[in-house]
């Protein structure tokens, strides 16, 4: 045994390695994406970037219906894409232990909302763990898969943001090696082929299960309570725990590490030992919710926010005791919104659009940052793939004039994600969509993770790479054309021809990530301070290399990545090239 400082990701990666586990796959998405990174550096395990997360899930339900133990991991959103076979799978007649990780983002500090996936538990009726640090990440983890082959079920392993990032100490072990005797296709259709009939069947097995599953709730030893002083019980799980213990030290504390099924009878006997009874949970009343409808009568919600994420301070504020002063922020900083990177290949297509007066349906990546100004180019962004469907829509219902300005704008890897079949809507329906694809090689949002575009797998090593130009055709776009995002000129030709086509068309902007090992980096732009009018015509780029001291352009030599894309821009030719002669 070795103690470790991991964070929440790392425990959960190595609690799989010590599990057994044959097969990690998944999605990047932060707060999850770790994960996946830190399994892979383990080489008893196939460890998978897929497409999407519902593919994900398709591939560790295959793996456990063989017989192997497997996990999928994914950011909170993602378990919507993965909805359809959670629900399903649930039904299944499982032989391997499968886990799901949902790492939630109470906050949105990465993410498009702030969903509690607690409720997918309760909807696909399976038992839910909730770790309040790393070592739990990890001792969690190989639990659930213990319940999992116990009682033939996917396990959901619910983390949030600031367990996922945090770390503490962790005791790693040994890894459990896999019954190989178990791996084979000996399967039952009446439990694995979920034609009606089966299915019938198969959801009284689940309703047993649920029973059994209580039961095993009353008495796990995840499910805790910590004696204390004070009449006021805190039952609490996960981050939350934490918040707890440090604004109430002394107080009585019922600790859910299976917060789905609640131990009702176990929550009784707390209940009987306090005069009060407070929940503490983020983002919505689950727990709170579940015991009131069981006839106790808690504190909750109708206390602390629903919204974002909670705090000892919050707690020590709202439910009494002696507040903790924290430094404040010095007053009158000026914002530091997030921004496109210097020399980002999809600042010349934002900064065209917006010059275009495009109306631009976005999507989930970097590009999104287009929406702030001065780019101020994006104009909706909802799920991975929707910007598509978006563009689809007005162009259907719209005068074709104003059709032809609309233009959906996606990333490589979500065009992989959920992009393609968004696209044969379009060309089977026939809409005049206009699509650019923003092609950096990579998934660049999460820390350039592998997808079936980029060459690489999850373990780094090369692997077949998918031309977008030739998907978008064979799905029927006859106008392709692709185009390097640094030559302005070459891309304004390529969007306006699009723009002014009558039919399908899609530009493809390629140019790998800036922030890629190995991408070139040319020397800095320079600039000519007498030819330089202060016209401000650069600063319209959003790049946080640029800036005007005097009245005059000045370039940060450190963050500039020598795009040129000013030099383009500059209509006093007062920026050259870094290697050019004056």
């Amino acid at each position: 045994m070795t103690k470790l400082l991991l964070t929440g990701n790392e425990a959960i990666a190595r609690g799989a390695y010590e599990a057994g586990v044959s097969l990690v796959t998944g999605y990047p998405g932060t707060p999850s994406t770790e994960i996946i990174e830190q399994a892979a550096s383990y080489d008893e395990i196939c460890v998978e970037w897929a497409p999407n997360e519902k593919v994900a899930l398709e591939v560790a339900i295959g793996a456990s219906l063989a017989g192997a133990r497997a996990m999928a991991c994914m950011k909170h959103v993602g378990v919507n894409v993965a909805a359809d076979p959670l629900l399903s799978g649930a039904y299944l007649g499982l032989r391997g232990g499968l886990v799901i990780v949902s790492a939630d983002d109470p906050g949105a500090w990465s993410s498009q909302n702030e969903q509690d996936n607690r409720n997918y538990a309760r909807f696909a009726k399976i038992p839910l763990l909730e770790p309040s640090d790393s070592a739990e990440c990890l001792q969690f983890t190989r639990l659930a898969f213990e319940i999992s082959e116990q009682f033939s079920t996917p396990v959901l392993v619910r983390t949030t943001t600031r367990i996922s990032h945090t770390r503490t100490v962790v005791t790693t072990g040994t890894r459990h090696q896999p019954n190989q005797s178990r791996f084979s296709l000996d399967l039952k259709p009446e439990e694995t082929v979920m034609v009606p009939a089966h299915a019938r069947r198969r959801h009284v097995v689940v309703e047993e299960r649920l029973h059994r599953l209580r039961a095993y709730a009353e008495s796990t030893p995840i499910n805790r309570i910590e004696e204390g002083r004070g009449d006021t019980g805190f039952i609490t799980a996960g981050i939350a725990y934490q918040y707890v213990r440090e604004a109430f030290p002394e107080a009585p504390v019922l600790k859910l590490g299976m917060s789905w099924l609640l131990p009702l009878e176990l929550i009784r006997r707390f209940a009987s030992c306090v005069s009060r009874l407070v929940v503490v949970e983020e983002l919505d009343p689950f727990i709170d919710t579940e015991l009131r409808a069981a006839g106790f009568r808690v504190t909750g919600k109708d206390l602390l926010p629903w919204c974002g994420e909670l705090s000892a301070q919050t707690l020590r504020s709202t439910l009494g005791g002696t507040v903790q002063q924290v430094p404040q922020p010095v007053q009158g900083l000026p914002p530091r919104p997030p921004v496109l990177c210097p020399g980002c290949p999809h600042r010349g297509v934002l900064y065209l659009l917006r010059r275009l007066k495009a109306t631009v349906m976005g999507d989930i990546g970097c590009y999104t940052l287009g929406v702030n100004p001065p780019l101020s180019a994006i104009h909706s962004c909802t799920c991975m793939g929707a910007g598509i469907g978006h563009a689809h829509g007005m162009v259907q219902v719209l005068d074709p004039q104003l059709a032809r300005r609309v233009v959906a704008v996606i990333g490589d890897s979500t065009f992989l994600h959920s992009g393609m079949t968004a696209v044969l809507n379009s060309t089977y329906n026939q809409a005049a969509l206009k699509l650019v694809v923003l092609d950096n090689g990579t998934t660049a949002m999460t820390g350039h993770q592998g997808h079936p575009g980029s060459g690489l797998d999850a373990k780094g090593r090369p692997a077949p790479r998918v031309a977008i130009e030739e998907v978008v055709s064979a799905l029927g776009v006859r106008q392709v054309v692709v185009v390097d995002p640094y030559d302005l000129d070459a891309t304004r030709e390529a969007l306006e021809d699009m723009l002014e086509c009558a039919e399908p068309a899609v530009v493809v902007a390629r140019r790998p990530c800036v922030l890629l090992r190995g991408t070139e980096r040319r020397p800095p732009v320079e600039v000519d301070h007498h030819r330089c009018t202060g016209c401000r015509a650069c600063l319209r780029l959003g790049c946080p290399a640029l800036g005007f001291r005097d009245d005059v352009a000045v370039v940060d030599e450190e963050l500039c990545n020598g795009c040129g894309l000013c030099v383009q821009v500059c209509g006093s030719e007062a920026m050259k090239a870094g290697d050019a002669q004056w």
